[in-house]
């Protein structure tokens, strides 16, 4: 948004204020990515949990839930026993996929910009690593 654009540019609800809340937990991007870059849009819950160091099971189920309660995921339940549950990526996350790969992209490219920010309360990350 440019300076000077109406208010309603910068509404509660605005395009960019919407993308952010979908990516409000770290984890919606990391699987969006997982899924796109590592399993071909999509995995079994299991094999997406390992793809994942650092998540919980219960985040991972949290997380899904919620991509799918916003469309970019959508949740296959196969007829074996014990079920086995598949998680494929929808057009609309495809979509989101593109600008998640260039934010990567450009994390990888800049490591030392990144190294260089101090550190956040919240982060796991190992200072010097």
């Amino acid at each position: 948004m440019e300076p000077g654009t109406d208010d309603a540019a910068w509404r509660e609800d605005c395009a960019p204020r919407r993308v952010l809340e979908l990516f409000a937990t770290k984890w919606t991007s990391m699987i969006l990515h997982t899924l796109h870059a590592r399993h071909a849009g999509r995995a079994r819950n299991g094999v997406l949990h390992r793809s994942l160091p650092g998540i919980s099971k219960k985040m991972l189920t949290q997380t899904l839930r919620e991509m799918e309660a916003s469309g970019l995921v959508t949740r296959h339940v196969e007829g074996t026993v014990p079920p086995a549950v598949e998680y494929r990526l929808t057009g609309l996350g495809q979509r989101f996929v593109e600008p998640v790969e260039l934010l990567y992209a450009w994390g990888r490219d800049n490591a030392d910009a990144l190294d260089r920010l101090g550190p956040r309360a919240t982060s796991r990350r190992n200072p010097g690593s």
